[in-house]
């Protein structure tokens, strides 16, 4: 099988490809290992969404549930179990990509539980708690980057635990988000971890963006306003990708981690999360042509994946350079009645809540099968 030419020049351009979806049909009926073969996934994203999604269809975890409902498991050991060994199972699939990548790629991110978000001790815990039951080198914890998440990424990455920082909506946060990274990977060096063992994403939502600010320009209503609308989450990005440049590829503030670098220490790479096209009206490939750059990565959707495979183009680095384009997009919101510390405070609040609802629904379901396999 050969991988598809679209998604083969993506990742020439530097693009990790990820999937963001994980479910035991996909892992048992070999669709995982396909995509790894045809398509130039490298890696796996997975959240409290898509395992709520995953075990509400099918008959996949069914002889699971009824073993767990005889040993007596509470619900919430049933889905520690349950979404552990799906994870653990992607990073055997995956292992291969992580050795011929040398630990770069081959990733598979299992998130705290979202009710932790904004409790740090927890987060941390938990963290170490999911990183020796997977117990796989290709694991990355996803932590979300709220203020009380901030402090739990350096303690965790100084366990020596490589970490996938989720749900990233501002510039602002992003900031203090590469400083918890390289303030985590001083510490593992200090407490005696190889910081060329430890890797990290930051994940930066793109799509949201877009869906929360263009409903505001339309609540205004002005030709100004209304003109702006689908530009913001590219934007936003760009001005991510020029701060992580900043700090990891030579800029003003690249000193902290060129010391850290010279003890092996890895960049932190951009990831681009969220980017699934919500509005019809713009193109189904949006956030990946506009989003390419070096030592990023890229976590699709399957629909969005199959889209750009079909018909996806990549025109180079479409990020290095393009800071002051997109900072004259935010200028342009700004002064059309948009407020944007406003629009992030809300994105964070709502991202969190998405996951806790989607986690409290995958608990009501969990007991529910285990009620009904144990009394079978």
């Amino acid at each position: 099988m050969s991988q598809n030419e679209n998604l083969a020049a993506l990742s020439a351009a530097g693009v990790s490809v990820w999937l963001d979806d994980l479910s035991r049909d996909r892992i048992q009926s070999g669709n995982l290992a396909e995509l790894i073969n045809t398509r130039s996934v490298v890696g796996v994203t997975t959240n409290p969404t898509i395992f709520q999604g995953a075990l509400s269809q099918g008959h996949a975890y069914d002889k699971q549930v009824k073993d767990l409902a005889a040993q007596g498991a509470d619900v919430d050991s049933a889905i520690r179990t349950i979404t552990t060994d799906d994870v653990r199972s992607a990073c055997d699939v995956l292992a291969g990509v992580y050795e011929a990548s040398g630990g770069v790629d081959g990733r598979v991110s299992i998130e705290v539980d979202p009710r932790f978000a904004f409790d740090a001790d927890k987060t941390t815990a938990q963290a170490i708690d999911l990183w020796k039951t997977v117990d796989r080198p290709n694991l990355f914890i996803k932590i979300p980057a709220t203020e009380e998440g901030l402090p739990a990424i350096s303690a965790v990455l100084a366990e020596g635990i490589s970490v996938n920082v989720t749900l990233i909506f501002s510039v602002a946060r992003y900031r203090a988000v590469m400083g918890s990274y390289l303030d985590g990977i001083n510490k593992a060096k200090i407490a005696g971890h190889d910081p060329a063992k430890i890797h990290s994403v930051a994940s930066f939502f793109v799509s949201r963006v877009d869906t929360e600010i263009d409903k505001r320009l339309e609540a205004i209503g002005t030709p100004e306003a209304l003109e702006l609308r689908g530009q913001a989450g590219v934007a936003n990005a760009r001005l991510a990708y020029a701060e992580y440049q900043d700090v990891f590829d030579g800029g003003k503030h690249t000193s902290t981690y060129s010391h850290l670098a010279s003890s092996g220490a890895n960049r932190q790479r951009p990831l681009w999360a969220s980017t699934g096209v919500k509005n019809p009206d713009y193109s189904d490939t949006l956030y990946v042509t506009e989003l390419v750059a070096k030592n990023t990565v890229n976590t699709l959707p399957e629909k969005t994946l199959e889209a750009f495979a079909d018909h996806g183009e990549t025109r180079g680095d479409a990020m290095s350079g393009t800071a002051d384009e997109a900072q004259a997009v935010f200028d342009k919101l700004t002064a059309v009645g948009i407020d944007l510390d406003d629009v992030f405070r809300v994105l964070e609040r709502e991202g969190v809540e998405k996951f806790e609802k989607s986690w409290e629904e995958l608990l009501t379901a969990t007991a529910e099968e285990l009620r009904g396999a144990g009394s079978n």
